[in-house]
């Protein structure tokens, strides 16, 4: 089987730990098992609790603790609709394995995380992408997304919030694209990994398992919940399906670490408080990107509503990829070309890691802009 290189994780296994400042970290800062330990209301004495825990293999669909925490972020799953996965991208890999067969038609709202086109293009999918457009807000168009849907189409596969641009398609969009996919019985598989980081209110924005009755949700600790070296996600989904992805899932998971069980339901448990963290470094640092954006006359974009990421437009001299590798080896900060997402002249930056790392970051991308402009 004959996959595309995945440019994004390429990128960052090559210069993620050669950086000073990383302004290409999607997670929101990540936290120390102390500070989940605080934020649960708990202090060290509580890892009491692992000593007895005998090392096996432990609840292969992951413990009902776990399962009823994750339910909690959605309005009407059960238990029995949550798969425990390997984080979020073992969770998509099982849905487009068990859904997608050779010759199915695929439509892809791009730019999106790459799994989502190139895992159904090795399988031999017929992938349609659907492109979003910055003067559309980098929300879909509705009209070309209904004339691509054919009573051929198995999937439609989308980020919500997006990955790369932080745009947030809210509940009225998300029912009339449902809508769209069930006039074709289509599935819909929402990549929701950012759900949680709203720029606005509580965060949590709605959920397309809770909107379509084959709707898919995959997420987990990594990005708003500042957990990813537990590799824990999940899928919510009809049972039916859930049932069908542990056939595919017994190839390749069994189970999840009993500890990373723990501390993930731990984190779910105590959800208000980790997100509260979560929104208050996200909320502050995009206010200082808003504000280094608009005294940087080379850099436009669309700010983003959700996320922990936006794609800068950057006039240059220069291809992306080449600031970027001057950028990382002059002043040793580190962003995403934008042709990791096919989107020449964007870069992608984080802005929900360190507020200090960020600040220094867009200084010293400021002195390069400087140093470049004629």
């Amino acid at each position: 089987m004959h996959i595309e290189p995945f440019k994004v994780e390429i990128w960052m296994n090559e210069w993620e730990t050669q950086c000073d400042h990383n302004l290409a970290e999607t997670c929101v800062e990540s936290i120390t098992v102390d500070e989940l330990l605080k934020l649960s209301g708990r202090n060290d004495t509580s890892l009491a609790e692992l000593l007895p825990m005998k090392m096996t293999y432990g609840d292969i669909e992951g413990s009902m603790r776990l399962r009823q925490a994750v339910c909690e972020l959605y309005e009407g799953q059960e238990a029995e609709n949550i798969t425990i996965t390997h984080g979020t991208i073992g969770a998509n890999m099982l849905v487009h394995r068990t859904l997608v067969s050779r010759d199915d038609h695929v439509v892809s709202i791009v730019p999106t995380y790459q799994q989502h086109y190139s895992i159904p293009q090795s399988i031999g999918a017929d992938v349609e992408l659907l492109q979003l457009k910055a003067e559309d807000g980098f929300l879909p168009d509705l009209n070309k997304l209904r004339s691509m849907v054919t009573e051929k189409t198995r999937m439609i596969a989308l980020t919500n919030p997006n990955n790369p641009t932080g745009a947030l398609i809210d509940r009225p969009m998300l029912e009339e694209i449902a809508s769209i996919a069930r006039a074709s019985n289509a599935w819909i598989l929402c990549d929701e990994v950012y759900r949680g980081t709203a720029q606005d209110g509580n965060g949590m924005s709605s959920s397309i398992a809770d909107i379509y009755e084959k709707g898919i949700s995959t997420a987990s600790m990594s990005k708003a919940f500042s957990l990813a070296g537990l590799r824990l996600g999940w899928i919510a989904a009809p049972k039916e399906l859930h049932e069908a992805i542990m056939i595919q899932r017994d190839y390749d998971t069994i189970s999840v670490g009993m500890i990373n069980d723990h501390l993930s339901a731990m984190a779910l448990e105590n959800k208000e408080a980790v997100l509260e963290r979560s929104h208050t470094i996200t909320r502050r640092n995009l206010k200082i990107l808003d504000d280094w954006v608009h005294s940087e006359k080379r850099v436009d974009w669309v700010k983003p509503r959700a996320g922990t990421t936006a794609m800068l437009k950057i006039e240059l001299p220069m291809s992306a990829r080449e600031f970027c590798l001057k950028l990382i080896q002059d002043k040793g900060v580190l962003l995403m070309p934008g042709d990791a997402f096919d989107m020449e002249g964007y870069v992608r930056i984080g802005f929900a890691n360190n507020t200090e790392v960020l600040k220094i970051g867009l200084a010293k991308i400021s002195e390069l802009l400087e140093a470049l402009d004629p």
